[in-house]
């Protein structure tokens, strides 16, 4: 199966469990791991035989606008959920890190959506 990557796309999204946390945006990264077959791609050398990572990308930074979520989990279910049926891949692994805890360099959790 072939696979496009988008590593630590930077977006800001309101996340949080408390109300307080909520009240803003704050920054995560966003990778996304789609599987899809792009082999057509690769011949014809036509975007539109494949997904166009730049517009997937596009999505994501826009992806939080008017929305907030209390934990990561949700946004990383949410986001699969997305690739998957808007892009039409055969599934997409998301991990989103959150910058939250000053003794670690980040949290993160990871999901897997499938077709």
């Amino acid at each position: 199966m072939s696979k496009i990557t988008i590593k630590d796309l930077e977006v800001f999204y309101c996340v949080g469990v408390s109300d307080a946390e909520r009240a803003k945006p704050q920054r995560l990264l966003i990778t996304a791991d789609i599987a899809y077959d792009f082999s057509i791609a690769t011949v014809s050398d036509r975007i539109e035989r494949t997904i166009d990572y730049a517009e997937v990308s596009e999505t994501l930074l826009k992806y939080g606008e008017g929305r907030s979520w209390k934990l990561i989990e949700k946004v990383a279910a949410n986001v699969a959920d997305m690739i998957v049926t808007d892009y039409k891949a055969q599934a997409a692994t998301v991990e989103v890190k959150k910058f939250v805890i000053p003794q670690a360099q980040y949290v993160s959790v990871t999901w897997t959506k499938k077709r």
